[in-house]
C-alpha cells in the first residue's frame, strides 16, 4: 500500500499520532479540567457538541485532549491538530488505526503533513528523512533525532484522544534511549571517522543494546557536526551550534571520541588500528567511514594563500576571514557542480565580484540538462555572478605568497583575491592499501549488502563504500550523500550486532541556490528526460528514464513533495514508467 497527497491546505493541516513510551502508559496521576477549542476546521458549536475536554497532569507534565472525531480522518490521511493549548500533534489514520507523532521533521523542521505517507511511516518533504508511525523512530536520514510519539485512544463516542508529554510537544524531537551505563563487556568496536556515518553507527550500537567499548577516531578536533552547512558560507557559526551532540551526551552513552587523531594503518589479522598519535587501538569489530577529501588540481601556483577547498568547519571559517567585511575581494570559484555553486551563491553578497569557471556548458547541466542549466545561469547572473564555461584554470598568479589572478585555458585572466575549489573529491582510504581489504582502483571500499568487506568483522560505509543500491537493482555504486551516509551507519551498527539488515537505499540529495531548493531522488545514467512545469520560473519536475522508459530518478524545484513521494514509491519496491505519465504526469501521487 502506498498513499500520496498531491495538494495540501496548510490551513487545515491536522495531525497524526503514535503510541507513546511505555512509561507514559503507567503514569496517569490526577488532573484538572481545562478549556479547549480544537482547530480542525470546525465551528465552536461543533466542538462543544463533541464534548471535547483537555486535562493536564501537573505532577508529570502531561496533557490529554480530545483532538477530533474518528471520522474526521479518512483512511491513509494525516492532519495536524492542536492538543489543548500546549502544542500540536500529527495524527495519521492507517489500516483503521490512529497514530500520533511530532509535527516537524527533526532535521530542519519541515512540516511532515506535507510529506509522503508510506506504509507505516512518513517521509520528510524537504530532505527525505523517514519516521516510523508507531514508534516515532527515525528510519532513514538525514537527522539524528526521532519524533516524539504520543498515546492515542478512541472513546466509545468515537472521539480521538491524545495524551502527550508537554516537553515533547515543545521540543518536537526525541533522542533514542542509549540504555544504562552498565559495565562494559570485553568486546570493542572501533569506528574510524567522526562524521555523520560514524556518529550514527555509534548511536545505533548503543541504542540497540551493545555493552562493549565504542571508540570513534575523529580526524578533526570537534565532535560530529552538521557538515551540510559548511558550503553555505554566510556568517560565522560557532562549532558548538553545528555539533549534533554535546560531550555530555557521548559521555552518558559511554562513547569515547578521540579528536584530532587519524588512522594510519589497519591490521585485520591482529585486529589493531594504528593511530597518528603513535598508539594502537585493538578492536573486535571495526567500521570504516572516513569519507572524502577535496580534490586539488595540479596546476602552477595552487599552493598560494587564499586558495580554499570546502569540506570542513575550518574551511568555512578561513573563507569568511579571507572575505572580510569590506566587500572588496574578487572571488573565483572553480567548479559548476553543487559545492562550487553553493559556495558562489553564499559568498556573492560579501564579495566585490564573483566568477564561476567550469568545463560544463551550463551550471549543473550534466545532472539536470541544458534547459534547467540555462535557468540556473539566469538566476546567478541576476545576482551579478559571471561565468566562464567549457574551460578551466591553468595557472594561479600571486604576489608575496597571496593569489592575485588566475589564467584560464580559454586565454582569459581573471582577478582573484580568493579562489574556491569545488572540483570533486577522492577517498580517505590510503591507509587501507596494505590491509587486504578489497578496494576499487579509485580507493572506494567494496562491501556487501550488509556493508561487510571481504574481511570478517570489518565494515565500511558512507562516501567510501562501493555498496549495492536498492533503487538501482542493487548495482554497486559509491554515492556521497549525507542521508545515505547516516543510513549506512545505522545498517552497519545493526549488522555488527548480528541483527542482519540488508541495504534498502534510495539516494536523496538537494541543494539550495539563492533561495531555490532543488531536490533529487534515485540514481543512474538517464537515456532521456521529461520536464513538467515552468523552467524559466524554476518551478518544475524532471523525470529521468532509462532505456526501457522506466523512471530511475525524479528532480524538482518548488514542487514539494513530489521527490519524497517518488523516493517512497521506489522504497516500497514499485516502479514508474513513461506510459504512466501520459494522461496525468502526477496521477501516481494522488
Amino acid at each position: 500500500m502506498f498513499v500520496f497527497r498531491r495538494r495540501f491546505n496548510l490551513n487545515k493541516v491536522a495531525n497524526c499520532f503514535l503510541q507513546e513510551h511505555s512509561t507514559i502508559n503507567k503514569v496517569m496521576g490526577t488532573s484538572s479540567s481545562r478549556s479547549f477549542s480544537p482547530k480542525c476546521g470546525t465551528s465552536k458549536n461543533e466542538n462543544e457538541n463533541r464534548g471535547t475536554i483537555s486535562r493536564t497532569d501537573s505532577t508529570n507534565h502531561y496533557v490529554e485532549s480530545v483532538v477530533c472525531k474518528a471520522n474526521d480522518l479518512k483512511e491513509n490521511e494525516m492532519k495536524v491538530f492542536d492538543i489543548g493549548e500546549e502544542g500540536k500533534v500529527l495524527l495519521v489514520k492507517q489500516k483503521g488505526e490512529f497514530s500520533a507523532v511530532g509535527t516537524k521533521c527533526t532535521h530542519y523542521g519541515a512540516p511532515l503533513v506535507t510529506g509522503a505517507l508510506g506504509d507505516g511511516r512518513v517521509r520528510c518533504p524537504w530532505h527525505g528523512a523517514c519516521f516510523n508511525l508507531k514508534t516515532g523512530d527515525i528510519e532513514d536520514f538525514p537527522g539524528f533525532d526521532s519524533l516524539p510519539c504520543y498515546q492515542v485512544t478512541v472513546t466509545e463516542k468515537g472521539e480521538v484522544k491524545v495524551r502527550a508529554k508537554i516537553s515533547d510537544l515543545k521540543s518536537n524531537k526525541r533522542s533514542k534511549d542509549m540504555g544504562s551505563r552498565a559495565p562494559c563487556d570485553d568486546t570493542s568496536v572501533v569506528i574510524i571517522g567522526g562524521g555523520p556515518s560514524g556518529a550514527t553507527c555509534a548511536e545505533t550500537l548503543r541504542g540497540e543494546g551493545f555493552k562493549g567499548r565504542i571508540t570513534i577516531v575523529a580526524k578533526e578536533n570537534y565532535l560530529p557536526y552538521d557538515r551540510i552547512k559548511i558550503s553555505k558560507i554566510t556568517t560565522p557559526t560557532d562549532i558548538e551550534k553545528l555539533q549534533v551532540r554535546n560531550q555530555d551526551y557521548y559521555t552518558d552513552a559511554n562513547i569515547e571520541i578521540l579528536k584530532g587523531v587519524e588512522a594510519t594503518k589497519l591490521e585485520p589479522e591482529a585486529k589493531v588500528v594504528h593511530l597518528s598519535n603513535g598508539k594502537k587501538l585493538p578492536y573486535s569489530t571495526v567500521y570504516i567511514a572516513t569519507g572524502c577529501k577535496p580534490r586539488v588540481p595540479d596546476i602552477p601556483g595552487i599552493d598560494l594563500k587564499n586558495i580554499f577547498t570546502v569540506r570542513n568547519y575550518e574551511d568555512s571559517v578561513n573563507i569568511l576571514k579571507a572575505l572580510g567585511s569590506d566587500k572588496d575581494k574578487n572571488v573565483v570559484v572553480l567548479g559548476l557542480s553543487f559545492i562550487g555553486l553553493e559556495a558562489a551563491a553564499s559568498c556573492t553578497q560579501a564579495s566585490k565580484s564573483m566568477t564561476v569557471v567550469g568545463k560544463d556548458t551550463e551550471p549543473l547541466g550534466l545532472i539536470f540538462g541544458p534547459e534547467i542549466g540555462r535557468s540556473l545561469r539566469k538566476l546567478f547572473e541576476e545576482k551579478n555572478v559571471k561565468f566562464h564555461f567549457e574551460t578551466t584554470i591553468t595557472k594561479c598568479n600571486g604576489e608575496n605568497g597571496m593569489i592575485q589572478s588566475v589564467e584560464l585555458a580559454n586565454g582569459a585572466t581573471l582577478p582573484a583575491d580568493l579562489l574556491i575549489l569545488g572540483v570533486g573529491s577522492t577517498f580517505y582510504t590510503d591507509f587501507l592499501k596494505d590491509s587486504g581489504i578489497a578496494l576499487r582502483p579509485n580507493g572506494a571500499v567494496i562491501v556487501s549488502d550488509k556493508l561487510e568487506t571481504n574481511i570478517k568483522n570489518v565494515y565500511a560505509g558512507g562516501d567510501i563504500a562501493y555498496a549495492p543500491v536498492f533503487a538501482h537493482n542493487d548495482e554497486q555504486m559509491a554515492i556521497g550523500h549525507i542521508g545515505l551516509s547516516q543510513y549506512h551507519g545505522k545498517v552497519a551498527g545493526l549488522n555488527i550486532l548480528k541483527k542482519e539488515t540488508q541495504l534498502k537505499t534510495v539516494p536523496y540529495f538537494w541543494t539550495m541556490l539563492f533561495g531555490k531548493s532543488i531536490r533529487y531522488a534515485g540514481c543512474g545514467k538517464p537515456s532521456s528526460t521529461q520536464i513538467e512545469g515552468d523552467i524559466d520560473a524554476l518551478k518544475f519536475v524532471i523525470f529521468f528514464f532509462d532505456n526501457s522508459d522506466k523512471v530511475i530518478a525524479v528532480a524538482s524545484c518548488m514542487r514539494d513533495p513530489v521527490v519524497s513521494q517518488f523516493a517512497e514509491l521506489v522504497y516500497q519496491g514499485k516502479s514508474l514508467y513513461k506510459k504512466d505519465l501520459k494522461d496525468d504526469p502526477f496521477a501516481w501521487t494522488k
